[in-house]
């Protein structure tokens, strides 16, 4: 997801430069792209922005438990917002998921919704939340672990179709990526939810 939204962004005529955080450099090199490598933990001073774009996330397998995937999928995502609000950034998009809820039974959605609603208080003009469902795609070909429930999940719905309610249905990143920076590009002030469904006709 963080490559497709990093793509789209790079070919964005509205936007002169581009300063990506992460762990480590992307693939990509642009001359309009600045790359900033942190540590999330003690994350330094952030260059001066007007957007900024959260798209970190991993899996609690990926990370090894609950408490490091909170640390990636809530501290980090918070941390950049906040750093980014004190840059002078006014507007937010970031990347949850579908079924998002603070108060959920399942961990994973109960971490995206506290996410949520913590960086709903940080005081973005404009903040614009992107719930994919499943993302289609190669995980092997991004080099990246391939996840069972999501290769039974694909396969399912290729087999179900249209008997899948829209919000549902696998969704390409790159889909996501256009409509989370239009959002955040022309939304009028507030929070603005955008579900998977809207987004697979962007």
């Amino acid at each position: 997801m963080g490559q497709a939204v990093l793509a789209a962004l790079l070919t964005d005529k509205n936007y002169a430069t581009i300063h990506s955080v992460g762990r480590r450099p992307p693939a990509v090199q642009h001359p309009k792209l600045i790359h900033h490598t942190v540590d999330f933990g003690r994350l330094p001073a952030l260059p001066a922005v007007d957007d900024v774009y959260i798209v970190l996330g991993t899996t609690i397998s990926v990370a090894g438990s609950q408490q490091a995937f909170r640390s990636i999928d809530f501290d980090a995502v918070v941390a950049v917002a906040l750093s980014a609000k004190e840059s002078g950034a006014t507007k937010l998009g970031v990347v949850s998921a579908m079924g998002a809820n603070a108060k959920s039974g399942v961990f994973y959605n109960r971490v995206k919704g506290e996410m949520e609603e913590a960086l709903a208080k940080v005081g973005f003009q404009v903040l614009v939340i992107a719930r994919p469902s499943m993302l289609a795609g190669n995980r092997d070909a991004l080099h990246q672990p391939s996840r069972l429930g999501e290769k039974l999940g694909l396969a399912a719905m290729s087999v179900l179709g249209s008997l899948i309610p829209a919000n549902y249905k696998a969704i390409d990143a790159g889909k996501v990526s256009k409509a989370l920076i239009r959002g955040v590009k022309s939304a009028p002030p507030g929070i603005h939810v955008l579900l998977s469904g809207a987004m697979q006709v962007a």
